[in-house]
């Protein structure tokens, strides 16, 4: 069932659905959690804009579809290390700070190492593209670790779990993702 178009907070895109009334403009990972979501703040506060997958990095996007960079964000898959173990978090910032990885993100997970995670490995174990992964329906157990900044944000817009396209979606949705924790400090 498609929806008819609603007006989106920010942007100027051509059409803005509710994400759930729209699953293939999702990666399937992302429109499953969305089925699923049964948390305080309303799916059908989320939404998706359709967008030219060639402005899906974060600068170019926002020139080309007139957003703010101070409510863009995004999710970052990260590899924390310990010992000979590897585990996996993402972790979600606004486009105009830095995910603290080597302070804040590694002491939060309890690691003696955490870096970036290869894009190939990021890609595989989200089942999401390259440039618009997302924090909704990150695999089972993950941690997710969400900038006080962006949860406090009334709306911020990330990748869709593929380079076409962006959710728009109340910060506090975000807070309430499984395994999400806000940081104090998480990007600076």
């Amino acid at each position: 069932m498609i929806s008819s178009p609603v007006t989106a907070p920010f942007g100027r895109f051509e059409e803005t659905w509710r994400a759930v009334h729209r699953p293939e403009l999702l990666a399937d990972p992302v429109a499953s959690a969305l089925e699923r979501h049964s948390g305080a703040e309303p799916v059908e506060s989320v939404l998706v804009v359709d967008t030219d997958p060639e402005v899906a990095d974060t600068a170019a996007f926002c020139a080309a579809y007139d957003v703010s960079l101070e409510v863009s964000a995004n999710c970052v898959v990260i590899a924390a290390k310990r010992g000979q173990d590897v585990s996996y978090a993402a972790c979600v910032a606004l486009a105009t700070t830095r995910v603290d990885v080597n302070k804040a993100v590694r002491k939060h997970l309890g690691a003696r190492k955490a870096s970036f995670a290869p894009m190939e490995t990021a890609v595989a174990l989200t089942g999401m593209e390259y440039g618009g992964i997302c924090p909704v329906g990150l695999p089972d157990g993950w941690p997710l670790l969400i900038d006080e900044a962006v949860a406090s944000s009334p709306y911020v817009l990330i990748g869709s779990g593929r380079r076409r396209g962006k959710l728009i979606l109340p910060g506090p949705f975000l807070a309430q993702l499984p395994n999400a924790e806000v940081v104090a400090g998480l990007a600076g």
